[in-house]
């Protein structure tokens, strides 16, 4: 198999692709320190790939705070537009393949349609704009990437939503869960053997696709499958989005259309609640 290099290895996806790398026997992919894949040092990532020579590289480096990103304007822009712009150009000076990870939040998400990948990109808050520059940059510099867009990740690793409802849950007797935002949660593992089976195709269909699990949920319904799932004892209230403000707007409906990268790569993609009992059985372990 090719050569392939993570950046970013120390965050949830870099932790979900070392694990599937493992299950699928991939040996030939390197997970550097984060001083050694610094995204903001252009010329460290440049004698990197020089060194290591990978036919792709994943990034997975990104500044995810969506609410902090509304004080951290600066330091959300560097990481998530510059570090993408000397990825992009490092890989280009390498002849190296980039598979870039963006987000929904790319959208508006006002209105009750599937996003498509060629739907205008109007992000309405500080994490959103800067998502949207580091694709621009990367789209710009190198012709041979691919930018997947993911919604709602979570997986047993890190911090996310379904570990935070797990430790909630089970400390208190009542939860408030916003009921009116609407997308699709993505199992970072699922995430994880898209991009393998991406970069085993070879394929040269460069640009921007979709990915998230199967089907359409609420964070409320997402949280009561949580709770459903893990027999946790638990009431959830669900409320409106206006009932717990928060720093950074967030897309009231972002679900996207998948057809692209499953045409294009054959996926079969697990539907969100299967893939959230996996998941869970995985925190148990």
């Amino acid at each position: 198999m090719s050569r392939i290099l993570v950046i970013g290895a120390g965050g949830q996806l870099g932790q979900c692709l070392k694990t599937v790398a493992e299950q699928r026997g991939i040996t030939e992919i390197f997970f550097p320190a984060e001083q050694d894949a610094n995204i903001l040092n252009a010329e460290g990532l440049n004698n990197l790939l020089a060194r290591e020579k990978p036919a792709y590289v994943i990034n997975c480096a990104a500044y995810t705070a969506v609410d902090k990103a509304e004080d951290e304007v600066d330091l959300a822009k560097a990481i998530n537009e510059t570090g993408a712009a000397n990825l992009a150009s490092a890989c280009l000076a390498n002849s190296a393949v980039l598979v870039h990870v963006s987000t929904d939040f790319v959208f508006e998400g006002n209105v009750v349609k599937l996003l498509k990948e060629e739907d205008e990109a109007k992000p309405i808050n500080v994490y959103g704009v800067t998502k949207l520059d580091g694709e621009k940059a990367v789209t710009s510099v190198l012709p041979a990437h691919f930018i997947i867009r993911t919604s709602w990740l979570y997986s047993e690793y890190a911090n996310n939503f379904v570990k935070t409802m797990l430790k909630l849950g089970a400390e208190r007797d009542e939860l408030n869960i916003i009921a009116d935002q609407v997308g699709t949660p993505t199992y970072a593992i699922d995430l994880a053997n898209a991009i393998f089976d991406i970069i085993t195709s070879s394929s040269t269909d460069y640009g921007i696709y979709h990915y998230s699990n199967e089907g359409v949920t609420s964070w409320f319904d997402f949280a009561t499958a949580i709770f459903d799932i893990s027999n946790t004892q638990v009431k959830a209230n669900p409320i409106p989005g206006s009932a717990y403000p928060t720093k950074a707007t967030r897309p009231a409906f972002s679900v996207m259309d998948k057809t692209k990268i499953k045409e294009t790569f054959n996926l079969e993609i697990p539907y969100w609640r299967d893939s959230l009992v996996e998941c869970i059985k995985q925190i148990n372990k």
